[in-house]
């Protein structure tokens, strides 16, 4: 393997557009991040939620520091997850701001509870998590927020949404694995089987 030395590397900025269009390549569950309490609540659509330690169980999400949510998790310091299921499209555009929706509007037309936070989670959700802020630590343009999971509320759902390629699509656990199934490479003709 040819390794080039440091220092005979140029240093060639990356556009914000170039990478853009290379994590459009990285497909996400979609995700509607909830803050605030009481009527003062708004929410964003996100892809960018991973697990960061399952004990004790935390999350991570990064938020633009510029959206609406960012001070309200600041201020509160709780925030809600609600990873949405392939039907719920309607509420990641809403979240996402299509419509002009902002603030408390944007929870309207879907069902929600609040959660031992204080937080809505949505009704219906694949997965509603309550979490409270353990750390932000901020660069750039974003917040990247640790969350301790304090509660969790899953469904029997198994048909999520996901974002890849600027579009959002459906990933459905039993039509997708029998659409594998019929065009998989049966397991008697694979040499060595």
């Amino acid at each position: 393997m040819n390794v080039v030395p440091r220092e005979l590397m140029t240093e060639t900025p990356v556009l914000p557009a170039d990478f853009r269009s290379a994590m459009r390549h990285l497909t996400g569950g979609v995700s509607v991040i909830t803050a605030g309490r009481g009527k003062d609540i708004t929410g964003m659509t996100v892809t960018s939620v991973a697990s960061l330690s399952v004990d004790p169980p935390t999350l991570i999400v990064s938020i633009n520091r510029d959206a609406s949510s960012f001070p309200l998790i600041k201020r509160y310091g709780v925030f809600g997850v609600n990873m949405l299921a392939a039907d719920q499209l309607d509420v990641a555009e809403r979240f996402a701001g299509k419509g002009g929706l902002k603030g408390a509007d944007r929870f309207a037309g879907s069902r929600w509870v609040t959660s031992v936070s204080g937080v809505p989670l949505l009704v219906g959700a694949l997965s509603a998590v309550d979490c409270e802020v353990e750390e932000i630590v901020e660069r750039h343009s974003h917040g990247i927020v640790i969350g301790r999971v304090r509660d969790i509320r899953n469904s029997t759902r198994n048909a999520a949404l996901a974002y890849w390629h600027g579009q959002y699509v459906a990933v459905d656990q039993d039509e997708d694995a029998a659409r594998l199934a019929d065009v998989s490479v049966p397991t008697h003709s694979r040499r060595g089987v």
